[in-house]
């Protein structure tokens, strides 16, 4: 059986290399920032990897016309201002900021912070759950030549 496949991927290479990447923003100086929207074909949404060295802070808060972030911090140790709150950055945290959420962040730490931003239009998410969206394919993977569904 023949699956139909369109698929796209990039490696942005380890963590620790993300410090190299630059986007420039008006007359800022550029950011350790990659956007994978193009690379990817992506079609909903926008994805960058970011490392934001040690004792960093965007200069400016910012919102959204019509996108929704998700950003999830990996590494380091920093503030995020989402609205009037102040929220503490660690290893593992995770914040959805709404387009008119007014947003920045800080590394108060002494190593870079490597994180995720997914970027998505507000409410046009169409699954109904978790998994409802998904279905097994018939055909087993494979390094899995022993199972069948």
């Amino acid at each position: 059986m023949r699956m139909r496949q369109s698929y796209e991927h990039v490696s942005v290479g380890p963590m620790s290399d993300w410090k190299r990447f630059r986007f420039q923003l008006r007359d800022l100086p550029p950011a350790p920032k990659r956007f994978l929207k193009s690379e990817l074909s992506l079609s909903s949404m926008e994805l960058s990897v970011n490392c934001m060295p040690a004792g960093a802070t965007m200069p400016f808060l910012h919102k959204h016309r019509r996108n929704e972030e998700v950003y999830l911090f990996l590494t380091g140790e920093g503030e995020f201002q989402a609205g009037d709150e102040i929220l503490a950055i660690t290893p593992g945290f995770c914040i959805r900021c709404s387009p008119e959420t007014p947003r920045s962040f800080r590394n108060t730490g002494s190593v870079p912070m490597e994180f995720v931003v997914i970027q998505a239009e507000a409410d046009s998410y169409s699954g109904a759950g978790l998994t409802t969206d998904g279905e097994l394919v018939p055909v087993s993977p494979v390094w899995l030549l022993d199972f069948s569904l």
